[in-house]
């Protein structure tokens, strides 16, 4: 990761190449300028620490000093809070307990759905897809009074939706013409400077 222009504590984030679990974080991270390790894990040949670290031997894991973290999240909202600037949820108990009930929208309703996307049953993986692209047009009309999820203010929010958009084209799925202000909103997204370094190589290429 580049040098910040703050020095922050070293971390060690384990991520996967292509795992958008991981990629959420990857963003976190490069939004807040971290000074972080980032050890690249292929998910088929995991290193024998990662076991020892978590117990569910999965990424991304965090290591911050004694603190060892999983769950992307979690990984998430720790770091906006250890590293308050910039600010990535809203300040105001109601304002915050919405942008957790979006981001458990998300999981539940659309990370799920990516396990069955790439599964090799042709019917589970297209009434998968259907139900993630009929859901994210669902919400195409938000984006045309407002820049980002939440409003105005890019947000941990949009770092968890970020890397499904980014994967449509490797999921084989094309939105259609009524949901293009999901795609101008993707557009401007993927043009932030935390956005392009968090990319893998391997993920790059997707596009």
């Amino acid at each position: 990761m580049a040098s910040p222009t703050n020095k922050k504590p070293i971390m060690t984030l384990y991520t996967g190449t292509m795992d958008p679990f991981s990629h959420r974080t990857r963003i976190v991270l490069f939004e807040k300028e971290v000074e972080c390790q980032l050890i690249e894990v292929d998910v088929n040949n995991k290193p024998r620490e990662l076991a020892d670290l978590n117990p569910y031997n999965e990424v991304p894991t965090m290591v911050d000093r004694d603190l060892v973290m999983y769950q992307s999240l979690i990984i998430n909202e720790y770091l906006d809070e250890r590293l308050p600037h910039p600010p990535l949820m809203p300040v105001d108990p109601v304002s915050r307990a919405r942008a957790r009930l979006m981001l458990f929208r998300f999981d539940h309703d659309w990370y799920r759905l990516l396990p069955d996307i790439l599964s090799g049953d042709k019917k589970v993986s297209n009434d998968a897809k259907n139900a993630l692209r009929d859901g994210l047009t669902v919400i195409s009309p938000v984006f045309k009074d407002q820049q980002f999820v939440l409003g105005d203010e890019y947000s941990l929010v949009d770092c968890v939706l970020a890397p499904i958009l980014w994967r449509l084209p490797l999921y084989g799925i094309t939105l259609p013409r009524q949901a293009k202000p999901v795609l101008d909103y993707a557009e401007r997204i993927f043009s932030r400077k935390s956005f392009k370094l968090s990319l893998t190589e391997a993920e790059r290429e997707m596009r």
